[in-house]
């Protein structure tokens, strides 16, 4: 969620949370083009201090960004990390010394209470702190001593679409940055996603098969995890369908239980050590007859119920999430438009999710 103008309704159910979508090309041009030397430039004053591990602390959507920087930080930098629980502090009152640590907040509004009290406190308590928003003029970026803008522009549909993959890219530019690399994997990402998003009818056409679903199970391994817990995310906030989303590792120990010929399961399959991981669990499901639905390259999908065929040859597996969730954010538009219902403005649900 980002703190922009509430969502506002209109004659034609998602027009909004449409257009936002529609916008993601423009924004991953956007960063590339204006905030990648401003990006390069704080990831070489951060890596100049030598941070000794890394600490992530975000909510929601961007608490599923914050894992795939989890994923870039280990792999390609092979620097310690970890998800925050806020709660320690701001609940329970815990002092760390986070001496030399670097702290990233990841929040598209940068306005929840608890993210500003847990990122000051860590500020306080000696850590490198780095916001990462969509609003420079947030408390969030205030109270931290470094700031990325991803540079998304207002978000007003309560679904976050665009702000996520602004902060995927943001994120892997940083942690370039913090190697040394150039980012030259992320050049590709524009067009690419231009071309999926053009092919909202494939989705359409798919979303058919979930309109009466009761649940779905949502599944992927490595860097592709995020990408299904954010599609699980976003499915449950605008259709309502309890979408659960697991680890492929984690599915094996227990979940499989539940999957049988009528279990709606998506696997996304990254091109790379993911989906070379995941080929078991695939196996496995495809035993239990389950109702497979694969998102990635074209010989994964044929040999599943069906798909969604990606453009991810020769591309980078550390950048194929932010080609990933397109298909799965249309999915989502596309299942809760054919449910009758609304995916601008989910019941229940603000821009600003103020938890303390």
């Amino acid at each position: 969620m980002s703190a922009t103008t509430p969502a506002q309704h209109s004659d034609q159910p998602g027009r909004i949370m449409s257009g936002e979508m529609a916008e993601q090309p423009a924004v991953l041009r956007r960063i590339l083009d204006e905030g990648a030397p401003r990006i390069r430039e704080i990831a070489e004053r951060i890596a100049a201090r030598d941070p000794r591990f890394v600490l992530l602390t975000a909510r929601g959507t961007s608490d599923n960004a914050a894992l795939y920087a989890k994923y870039l930080l280990e792999v390609l930098l092979g620097k310690a990390c970890g998800l925050t629980s806020m709660s320690t502090t701001t609940a329970y009152g815990a002092e760390q010394d986070l001496t030399d640590v670097l702290v990233i907040t990841v929040s598209q509004s940068g306005g929840s209470p608890d993210l500003v009290a847990s990122t000051k406190a860590a500020r306080e308590a000696g850590a490198i702190t780095l916001a990462v928003t969509n609003n420079p003029d947030s408390p969030l970026a205030a109270v931290s001593e470094f700031h990325i803008d991803v540079l998304a522009g207002p978000e007003n549909a309560l679904p976050a679409t665009k702000t996520y993959t602004a902060e995927l890219l943001a994120l892997y530019l940083f942690v370039e940055g913090l190697r040394g690399g150039d980012g030259a994997a992320a050049k590709v990402l524009p067009e690419l996603a231009q071309q999926i998003l053009d092919r909202k009818d494939e989705v359409k056409q798919l979303a058919g098969r979930y309109r009466f679903a009761e649940r779905m199970v949502i599944t992927s391994r490595g860097y592709g995890y995020p990408t299904a817990k954010e599609a699980a995310l976003k499915l449950m906030e605008t259709s309502y369908i309890p979408a659960l989303s697991y680890s492929g590792a984690d599915l094996l120990h227990g979940p499989l239980a539940m999957v049988d010929n009528i279990s709606p399961v998506i696997a996304i399959v990254t091109e790379g050590k993911g989906g070379q991981a995941l080929q078991p669990v695939l196996e496995r499901l495809r035993g239990r007859g389950a109702d497979l639905v694969v998102i990635g390259a074209q010989s994964e999908v044929d040999r599943a119920s069906a798909g969604f065929a990606l453009p991810t040859e020769g591309v980078a597996e550390e950048v194929q999430p932010i080609l990933e969730i397109l298909p799965l954010q249309l999915l989502a538009y596309e299942v809760t438009i054919a449910r009758g219902q609304d995916p601008d403005a989910p019941r229940a649900l603000a821009k600003v999710t103020e938890t303390r």
